[in-house]
């Protein structure tokens, strides 16, 4: 009995042991098709300062949004920055910029009447964006991007209006970063 018993804890970590590897080797094989669709020959990027042309204006919009677009394609793409004759130039503008209320709350009653309070309100980021390949030209593109996040209106907009931010130009930046790299 106790010989059998210490067959079946062998067998389970024998078990084990083949499902780690298993869930292992699909991680890997995930990981790698997850992987760059840039030819060898592409070496370096530019990308140039996106101007903030939007007519609600965020000051640090501009050098946040380049920096962080910036960022991501020097550490995630094995690409180096070039100042000339780079393989792959980004350039573009933010062009618009708004907070709307999406969701309208019941009416409540002020000294000066009736006021309606919005619940919920959103930020839009919209970016133009001009991409140049150099190497294979066909794949350069002219495109705008936009997204948005769905905050409380009962915060205070200075308060969370960086992290919103922050929020949306990842997510438009992940955009890019995929049409350009990932070339989905």
């Amino acid at each position: 009995m106790i010989s059998n018993f210490k067959n079946n804890i062998s067998s389970l970590r024998i078990f084990k042991t083949c499902i780690f590897l298993l869930v292992s080797c699909l991680l890997y094989s995930c990981y790698k098709f997850s992987g760059s669709s840039l030819s060898p020959e592409m070496q370096t990027v530019k990308i140039n300062m996106f101007p903030n042309n939007a007519a609600n204006n965020l000051p640090t919009l501009s050098q946040d949004f380049t920096v962080a677009l910036q960022n991501r394609f020097l550490q995630r793409s094995g690409l180096k920055g070039a100042i000339d004759n780079p393989h792959l130039l980004i350039e573009g503008e933010i062009s618009d910029y708004s907070i709307t209320p999406t969701s309208i709350g019941s009416a409540t009653t002020t000294t000066q009447g009736n006021t309606i309070q919005a619940l919920q309100n959103k930020l839009t980021i919209t970016v133009k964006v001009h991409y140049e390949n150099s190497i294979d030209p066909t794949l350069s593109f002219d495109r705008t991007y936009s997204d948005e996040a769905v905050f409380n209106s009962d915060l205070d907009l200075n308060t969370i209006e960086t992290a919103q931010v922050r929020i949306v130009n990842e997510r438009i930046i992940n955009k890019i970063f995929n049409d350009i790299v990932a070339n989905w």
